[in-house]
C-alpha cells in the first residue's frame, strides 16, 4: 500500500485516454493526426480537471485481440511520445488484451503503472482466455522494469471465469501466487458498474493490498465506492454524455473530481 500511495496519493482517480481505433484495426478511419489531437484534448481536460494519472487504452481497437497487431502497440507509443511533454501526472498503458504488448509499451514509453489481465482462465467474446503472469513478469525482469506497478483485473470484462473459486478467493491467490501490486474489480463490461458487495468481499480479503473499482464508477457512485475501493479507474463518466466513445467533457470531469474531493474529505 505504500508503494501505491506513493505513486497514486490517497484514494487516487485514475481517468482513461481512450484512444480512437488505430490502425490496422476495422475502424480505423486514416487519421493518425486525428488520433493524437483527440487525445491531446482529452489528457489536457482530465489534467485541468485535477485527476491524480491517466492510462492510455486501445479501447476503441474492436474486436479485441488476445494477440495484438505489432502496429496497434506502435501507434500507441507513437502518440504518447508525442504528448510526452504535456502529461503532468503519472501515466500508465493497457495493450487490449495481450500483457506483453503492454509491457513493451510500458518500457517504450517510461509509464508508471500499466493494467492487464495477467491470470484466471476465461470464456470471452474472443475465445478461450489465460492469463500470462509468469511470463509477463519474466518479461518484465528482462525489460529493466521491475519498478513497473502492475494492476490486476481479476474480473475481466467481455468474459467469465472457468475457475469455480470465489472472487476473493481468485483475487488472493493472483496476490500470493502472481505477484499482484494492486487488484482490479470490474463489472460485465465497459462502462457498467462495479457490484459495491464484489469490491467489499475482496478487500476484506487483501485489507493490506490495493483493491481499485476497474469500470462503470459514475458521479452518484464514486463517493460509495471510495468509502471502500482504495481507488478508481474511470472513463466512460468524463465522456460528453456519458458515452465511451466520446470526447472528455470538461464539466463532467471537473464535476467528479469536485465530488472525490468532498469524499476524500469526509
Amino acid at each position: 500500500m505504500e508503494r501505491f500511495e506513493a505513486l497514486f496519493g490517497h484514494k487516487p482517480v485514475i481517468a482513461m485516454v481512450h484512444l480512437r481505433a488505430l490502425p490496422g484495426t476495422p475502424l480505423y478511419d486514416g487519421d493518425l493526426e486525428g488520433i493524437v489531437e483527440a487525445a491531446r484534448q482529452d489528457l489536457l481536460a482530465l489534467q485541468a480537471a485535477g485527476v491524480d494519472a491517466v492510462m492510455f487504452g486501445n479501447e476503441n481497437d474492436r474486436p479485441y485481440e488476445l494477440q495484438v497487431d505489432p502496429a496497434s502497440t506502435a501507434t500507441m507509443a507513437y502518440v504518447i511520445g508525442r504528448l510526452k511533454g504535456e502529461i503532468r501526472v503519472p501515466f500508465g498503458v493497457d495493450v487490449l488484451w495481450d500483457p506483453m504488448a503492454t509491457l513493451a509499451l510500458a518500457a517504450a514509453t517510461g509509464a508508471r503503472f500499466a493494467r492487464e489481465i495477467f491470470t484466471g482462465l476465461y470464456g470471452s467474446d474472443m475465445g478461450l482466455w489465460q492469463g500470462r503472469a509468469a511470463e509477463a513478469l519474466r518479461y518484465r525482469r528482462r525489460l529493466g522494469r521491475d519498478d513497473l506497478f502492475l494492476l490486476y483485473n481479476v474480473s475481466a470484462e467481455f468474459a467469465s471465469p472457468l475457475d469455480s473459486r470465489s472472487l476473493p478467493e481468485r483475487a488472493k491467490s493472483a496476490v500470493f501466487s502472481s505477484l499482484a501490486d494492486a487488484v482490479l474489480v470490474s463489472g460485465p463490461m465497459t462502462g457498467e458498474g462495479v457490484a459495491l458487495e464484489h469490491l467489499v468481499a475482496v478487500k476484506e480479503a487483501l485489507p493490506g493490498v490495493p483493491v481499485l473499482a476497474n469500470t462503470g464508477v459514475r458521479h452518484d457512485t464514486v463517493a460509495e465506492i471510495l468509502r471502500v475501493a482504495d481507488g478508481v479507474i474511470v472513463g466512460t463518466a468524463l465522456k460528453r454524455e456519458g458515452i465511451t466513445w466520446n470526447p472528455v467533457d470538461p464539466e463532467r470531469a471537473r464535476a467528479f473530481m469536485e465530488t472525490v474531493r468532498q469524499a476524500r474529505g469526509r
